[in-house]
């Protein structure tokens, strides 16, 4: 049995909408203190709905694949529903993650709801 599944091993090698806005209107930034992972957020926001997302930061499969698996999700969404997101959606997106790996997974959603606050 593989450990991860080939579209989290393809967006943790190949993270889409990896980088920084030059138009950003909102950012955020989060560490998982346990293990290190760190993440910076970068929205780009126009009446209400997400415009632009990318994103940079260091970590592991999980949390890498996790941020681009959302950063691609977040585009023409409304900011009242992503505020709505929690592990549910990672689990629609990765799948259910072992009880000690969901921070990793968890944490580039923390710091979208940070970054729409």
């Amino acid at each position: 049995m593989k450990l991860y599944k080939e579209e989290i091993v393809d967006h943790y090698k190949n993270p889409r909408r990896f980088g920084d806005l030059v138009d950003k209107t909102h950012e955020a930034s989060e560490t998982n203190a346990s293990c290190g992972d760190m993440i910076e957020v970068y929205l780009k926001i126009k009446g209400g709905v997400i415009k632009d997302a990318g994103f940079k930061g260091v970590g592991c499969a999980l949390s890498a694949a996790a941020a681009s698996m959302l950063m691609e999700e977040l585009i023409d969404e409304k900011v009242d529903e992503v505020k709505k997101w929690d592990k549910k959606k990672i689990d629609g997106l990765i799948g259910e993650v072992n009880p000690g790996r969901v921070k990793c997974v968890m944490l580039p959603i923390e710091a979208i709801r940070k970054a729409v606050k």
